[in-house]
């Protein structure tokens, strides 16, 4: 199966800050697909889409064609629009993977996603971050050492108001004595959730070789996993759907109090 992957980014630093575009001069979102394509080669079809890119770099017919949703996000999460935030968690639901890096822990479809306040503590001193891999036998480690580290990065600390990983394959330790969950899955409806943590847009964290690989790693585990269908219907349709009214139990106005 060829995979189908969307790189979205706000691709805004990269053209008001010198600094970041030093780092990252064709934006974020190139070097991103480089390394997909270093690591998955001719097995995926790779995508990029940018925030000022008519509706907002995903029109509905590239988002029905993307099996796995990249985002990278930080100044303008509440540029997003509502509907495009409900768009993205409906094709997670239905089977299509999300990976949100770094910042886009605040944004509007990892937040729709998580159903929490997504918060935590941060500091950018460009500290040294200790990455140790604590569930080695995950997909997402496949190839890694015990643990691995950036030399500069913003420290993110907990608590991260998120809910409970399913999965937490790797945790952060700063030079500063904070610690973190930076590599974290979660299942919803058919899709698969990954959130990974490095990637600050003014240090070179992405042109890194095992946090590439990690990138590579979490596209391949958030793929689709299942061709069979997922219905989304309102209350009242799966209500109207339920056992009781299917075996002709009476008529479903009989049971509309039961709600209220």
């Amino acid at each position: 199966m060829t995979l189908r992957i969307t790189v979205w980014n706000e691709f805004r630093h990269e053209l008001e800050k010198a600094n970041v575009k030093a780092v990252y001069p064709e934006g974020i979102h190139v070097v991103l697909a480089t390394a997909l394509r270093e690591h998955l080669a001719d097995a995926a079809i790779i995508r990029t889409a940018t925030l000022d890119e008519p509706e907002q770099g995903l029109p509905d017919d590239l988002l029905a064609t993307t099996d796995v949703l990249v985002w990278w996000a930080h100044k303008a999460h509440a540029v997003v629009p509502d509907t495009l935030a409900e768009r993205v968690q409906k094709r997670v639901l239905e089977g299509m993977g999300f990976v949100a890096l770094h910042s886009a822990h605040y944004s509007k479809p990892f937040m729709r996603l998580m159903g929490t306040g997504c918060g935590l503590k941060w500091r950018d001193a460009g500290e040294l971050e200790r990455l140790y891999v604590v569930n080695p036998g995950h997909p997402i480690a496949d190839g890694l050492p015990e643990f691995f580290e950036i030399p500069h990065e913003e420290m993110y600390g907990e608590c991260f108001d998120i809910p409970t990983p399913d999965e937490l394959v790797m945790l952060s330790w700063f030079q500063g004595g904070n610690v973190f969950r930076s590599c974290c899955t979660w299942r919803r409806g058919k899709g698969r959730v990954v959130y990974f943590r490095p990637g600050h847009e003014t240090f070179p964290t992405y042109y890194q070789p095992e946090v590439r690989r990690v990138l590579a790693n979490s596209v391949r585990y958030a793929a689709p996993q299942s061709s069979s269908p997922y219905a989304l219907g309102s209350p009242w349709e799966s209500r109207s759907k339920s056992p009781i009214d299917a075996a002709g139990a009476g008529d479903l106005s009989l049971h509309e109090t039961t709600d209220k």
